[in-house]
């Protein structure tokens, strides 16, 4: 069977016909184009080792150890998303992109779910192309001048918004980095300008006060999740995503209580991000 792709509505690309360990690298190319065009791309059935995935990780970008999230035994280059049966808290469970708060924002992830509650725990992707296009010219115009500050601390830091669950291990850290952004960015592998503020990091425009961004960042917000934007994606053993932090958001459902949910994430580096 030879690798074909179809478009998933408001986000993303499902791409059939490919087997990741064996995967050429026409089809590696392929898999590529597709997160930067469609800003994450699914794949199914792909029973992977961890050696598999890590190579299949390479192919896409080099590899950086996430500095919050616990490595799998074994393998420091994959960290473990868990949620036990006796835990209440995902994690990603608001909208955000991961690493916003570096300088040099990781270009995206490699996902692969190793353990599914029986139903739910699915993952929503949010398409920042086109949440961008759909605004107005005057509004394009705005946000093209403006910057923002993304931070880590209050996520991850000694006061962090994990330390208050239980998935506390994730907060307390003192490696809590910020880092400054352009509002719209010019996507480095499609061309396309890109919305890239997020709930989760960014903290305000920079030069404005928190409460003089609240307003703007929150219309951003709303309108970024509108459903003409947004997909949703059901995981099963072997699943995989690869997503573009740079082109969309995600948030992960939290609606499987009393069932485990072990994910295994693979960090792509990226680069500093260009208006």
């Amino acid at each position: 069977m030879s690798a074909s792709i179809r478009e998933t509505d408001g986000c993303g690309a499902e791409i059939t016909g490919v087997s990741v360990p064996r995967a050429s690298a026409a089809e590696i190319d392929l898999i590529r184009q597709a997160v930067f065009d469609r800003g994450v791309a699914f794949l199914h059935g792909q029973d992977l080792t961890p050696e598999e995935q890590i190579a299949f990780a390479e192919k896409i970008g080099p590899i950086v150890v996430n500095r919050y999230f616990p490595p799998s035994e074994k393998y420091p280059q994959i960290a473990k998303v868990e949620k036990t049966e006796e835990q209440t808290t995902n994690i990603g469970g608001g909208w955000h992109t991961d690493h916003s708060y570096d300088q040099a924002p990781a270009m995206g992830s490699v996902l692969l779910a190793v353990e599914t509650p029986p139903s739910g725990g699915d993952t929503q992707f949010a398409n920042m192309y086109a949440a961008y296009e759909a605004l107005s010219d005057g509004l394009k115009e705005t946000l093209g001048s403006l910057r923002a500050l993304h931070a880590s601390e209050h996520i991850y830091g000694v006061d962090g918004v994990y330390g208050k669950t239980d998935q506390a291990h994730l907060a307390g850290k003192t490696d809590t980095p910020s880092a400054v952004h352009p509002v719209v960015i010019t996507h480095p592998g499609s061309g396309k300008k890109a919305l890239y503020v997020n709930p989760a990091f960014t903290v305000r425009f920079d030069g404005w006060s928190v409460e003089e961004s609240r307003p703007l960042l929150g219309f951003l917000y709303q309108h970024a999740i509108k459903p003409q934007f947004t997909t949703r994606f059901s995981w099963k053993p072997g699943s995989i995503a690869i997503w573009d932090n740079r082109a969309t958001w995600h948030l992960a459902m939290n609606d499987y209580q009393g069932h485990r949910r072990l994910m295994h994430r693979i960090t792509i580096a990226g680069g500093p991000l260009a208006a």
